[in-house]
Order: C-alpha cells, then sequence, then structure tokens
C-alpha cells in the first residue's frame, strides 16, 4: 500500500522524516492564483504552499496539488492557478469544485455551471496531458448529469465522502464509470488472501470447558 500524507504546510526536515517513516506522496493544493489568494485565505501566502511542496518533491516524496474552482475566480486566474501547477511538476493534480457550506465566508458563491466545470477539466487536461488528472470534490453538485462527460478529461475520480460532506454512493460510481465505457484499473485483481477455513478452529478451552486457556 502506498501511503500519502495530507498535513498541511511543512517546516525544515519534516519532508524527509516523513519519506522516512514510509510516506509516498504529499498533498498540498494551490487551491487559487497567486494574485487573489490573500482574498481567500490570510494564514499564510502563496508562497508558503509553493515552498511546502517544493520539501515534499526535494525529499523525495510524490507531490500532489491541485485546485478549488468556484471561489470567483476569473478566466485569467484558472489559467495562472494551472500555469503554476506546472512549474512544480505534479505526479497527479486534483481539481476541486467548491462546496459551498452554510456559515462560511463562501456560503452564497454558486458561480460554476457543470459547462464551465467541463471546460476547467478540459483546460487543465492540455496543461497536463502525462499527469494524473483528478476530478475531486464537488463533482456530484456542479456537474451533475454531466458527470460521465467529464469521465473523458480526468484520470480518475474521488471515491466515497469528502472531508466534511458526502459524496456519491460509490457503487453509483462505478455503474457511472461502466455506463460511460471505461474500467476501473485493477478492479479484477487480488488484494486479499484466499480464504483459509483449515486456520479457523472453535474455541474449546477456558471458561466453560475442562481445557485450560491458551494463556
Amino acid at each position: 500500500m502506498r501511503a500519502p500524507a495530507c498535513l498541511g504546510l511543512l517546516n525544515e526536515g519534516q519532508a524527509e522524516r516523513l519519506a522516512a517513516a514510509g510516506a509516498h506522496a504529499y498533498s498540498h493544493n494551490l487551491n487559487t492564483a497567486e494574485a487573489r489568494y490573500s482574498e481567500i485565505c490570510t494564514s499564510h501566502t502563496f508562497a508558503d504552499r509553493v515552498d511546502t511542496l517544493a520539501r515534499a518533491g526535494a525529499a523525495g516524496l510524490s507531490p500532489c496539488s491541485g485546485a478549488i474552482f468556484g471561489m470567483g475566480e476569473s478566466d485569467e486566474d484558472v489559467v495562472d492557478v494551472a500555469i503554476a501547477l506546472r512549474g512544480l511538476d505534479p505526479d497527479s493534480v486534483p481539481v476541486n469544485f467548491l462546496i459551498p457550506f452554510e456559515g462560511t465566508p463562501l456560503c452564497n458563491r454558486w458561480d460554476l455551471t457543470p459547462q464551465r466545470c467541463i471546460r476547467i477539466l478540459a483546460l487543465f487536461r492540455f496543461f497536463f496531458p502525462d499527469v494524473e488528472v483528478r476530478l475531486a470534490g464537488g463533482r456530484e453538485i456542479h456537474l451533475r448529469s454531466l458527470q460521465p462527460l467529464a469521465l473523458h478529461l480526468a484520470n480518475s475520480i474521488f471515491l466515497g465522502d469528502y472531508l466534511t460532506s458526502e459524496g456519491q454512493p460509490g457503487v453509483d460510481d462505478h455503474q457511472m464509470i461502466t455506463d460511460a465505457g471505461f474500467t476501473v484499473e485493477g478492479a479484477h485483481e487480488q488484494t486479499l488472501p484466499q480464504p483459509r477455513h483449515d486456520l479457523v478452529a472453535l474455541r474449546r478451552r477456558g471458561a466453560g470447558t475442562d481445557q485450560p486457556a491458551n494463556a
């Protein structure tokens, strides 16, 4: 099993410790374009995130970095963050679409249409022809009936629930993938050991029996 880590900003030496502990990849999104980053986040800077990804890559961790769309960004902002990401040479790029939770500063941002989401994915496919583009958070809400079309642009999708919201049931995702003419990589590979019922024995010793406990 390859173990990814998603632990926020990295300080000096932390990426090396993670790699030594067996971590395979480090996930850390740029989120949005540098020019408007301060409008979205005030606790740290765009440069801080770039620095963390550089530390992860230098330590031998596979960099995974993408963005979140639907936060009021312009077309130019979408292109700018794609250019910034390409400069970091990530191995995978998650494309997220904002889920506007009630009570959050962006709760009233419903800027995305299915067509705009498809255009964003197409742009990222163009920028990253040989990198895994991952269809991630918010796809069910914003792509809706165009989700199968998005499969022609992305290499993979996030399956199941997200950090703070429920996703589409996994069985529906598998059916969507099948109906679109795709197959899940490794779906038919053996991942669990074959049953060995000869190794399973009923407990016949200890309390309630005439035999001593196995201790």
